[in-house]
């Protein structure tokens, strides 16, 4: 359906858009949810030598996006997410074939178990139906999404930033003719091509034909998405991660993770934007790590203990404490120790990915079981929170939700189960 530009609509054209996308992606669901694993997996690795093929046009529509971006202020934090090279392709590429090689989670059943009755019963797990995905930036998004999606039985409804309309299109175009090439109707994947924000209004309230919305993108749209939709939300808000470098850490380890946890990229929901360290091993500790992070030009907002170390940092205010970068700025705590830390996360972290670094067994546990958080880590940066890293493939998103999945967003989190329930003719007495 990709037109090879965006189009322009009135708000009832809007509606009636919408309608019309949601009427084809609930007939393709039906389809794509009986589709044989082999012809799921083939159209996957169909579109990824496509998007290969397709190299030259990816990137100067990108280009265009990047030139756009530039001439409205986007952030750098936002432009590197924005940005396509050769790299970030093949990167998608190799994406969609890592997702053709997972297992199918589709049909998988528990081992039945026979009840008192007679009866026999089981779970099987099926998809969720239609997915609309509203995201911003990262055209990697569009996919990401489409290779789950399709993989996991589902139909697919694509809204991406007005900011990447042009990636997003290029792209949107390789997974059509993927599709189209081994058979599938190209209405399992269909991205919306109008940059109209009205559209995020009516694609996140048509219930009777999308099943489930995953927003992807800054504080404002999620928080509007969740408020104004009347389909269910796969969501989190912030990536508010931290790194927590204990009394008994292996100091060579804590500063390698940490600075990688934060220097590696900055723009993305794993990158660390708070740094605690505890008081008997900071002032070894974060003189070494200032350094570092002043040779990466990254910018320190401490507390008063922090900058009694490290004199150059700036003052940290309460704001700090609950702020996502999303750019070379970290803020820095001294903490007594491992309890003011666990309270510190669970006060102003948001759920998402936290790290602790130390030696210590018993700690570790207790961070573990304490941190509220949907990924918790033992000496490991917490740029790890993603879906290739976790064995998953390629991720919707990750989630901070509680229902009905929680952490990266891979195959089994776009499914859900029914029950199964086999008798020989029994009756209830």
């Amino acid at each position: 359906m990709q037109s090879g530009q965006a189009i322009k609509l009135d708000a009832m054209d809007i509606e009636k858009y919408i309608q019309s996308v949601g009427e084809r992606a609930r007939t393709a669901a039906c389809l794509i949810a009986k589709t044989p694993t082999d012809d799921k997996n083939s159209a996957l690795r169909s579109i990824a030598d496509r998007i290969m093929e397709n190299e030259v046009a990816i990137l100067k529509a990108n280009q265009i996006d990047m030139q756009h971006g530039r001439e409205i202020n986007l952030t750098s934090a936002l432009l590197d997410r924005l940005e396509l090279n050769p790299e970030r392709i093949a990167a998608m590429a190799v994406g969609c074939r890592q997702v053709a090689d997972l297992p199918d989670p589709v049909g998988e059943m528990t081992p039945f178990e026979t009840r008192p009755s007679g009866i026999k019963v089981g779970k099987m797990r099926v998809p969720l139906g239609v997915i609309g995905i509203i995201y911003e930036s990262r055209p990697n998004v569009t996919v990401d999404a489409a290779s789950l999606c399709l993989k996991a039985g589902n139909a697919a409804i694509l809204r991406g930033g007005s900011e990447a309309i042009n990636s997003n299109m290029a792209i949107a175009v390789c997974i059509d003719q993927g599709l189209s090439q081994v058979g599938l109707t190209t209405d399992c994947v269909q991205l919306i091509e109008t940059t109209d924000r009205a559209a995020v209004g009516a694609l996140i309230t048509a219930s009777d034909y999308v099943d489930i919305i995953i927003p992807r993108g800054g504080k404002g749209l999620i928080e509007r998405i969740s408020r104004e939709a009347s389909v269910p939300v796969i969501k989190h808000l912030d990536g508010i991660c931290h790194v927590y470098i204990d009394d008994d850490a292996d100091e060579t380890k804590a500063i390698d993770v940490a600075f990688n946890a934060k220097a590696r990229r900055y723009g993305i929901c794993g990158a660390m934007e708070t740094l605690l360290v505890a008081e008997s091993v900071a002032h070894r500790v974060l003189p070494v790590l200032s350094r570092q992070f002043a040779e990466k030009g990254i910018e320190l907002r401490g507390c008063e203990k922090s900058r009694s170390l490290v004199p150059e940092m700036l003052e940290a205010t309460e704001q700090d404490w609950d702020t996502e970068y999303l750019d070379a700025v970290l803020a820095v705590r001294v903490v007594d120790g491992l309890d003011q830390a666990i309270d510190h996360i669970n006060k102003h972290g948001s759920n998402h990915t936290d790290s602790i670094i130390t030696e210590n067994q018993a700690h570790s546990d207790r961070f573990i079981r304490e941190v509220d958080s949907s990924s918790v880590m033992v000496n490991a940066s917490t740029q790890f929170a993603d879906g290739f890293e976790y064995g998953l493939g390629a991720e919707i998103g990750i989630s901070t939700n509680k229902l009905h999945v929680r952490g990266p967003v891979g195959l089994e989190g776009l499914t859900t189960q029914k029950y199964v329930v086999v008798g020989e003719g029994t009756i209830r007495e």
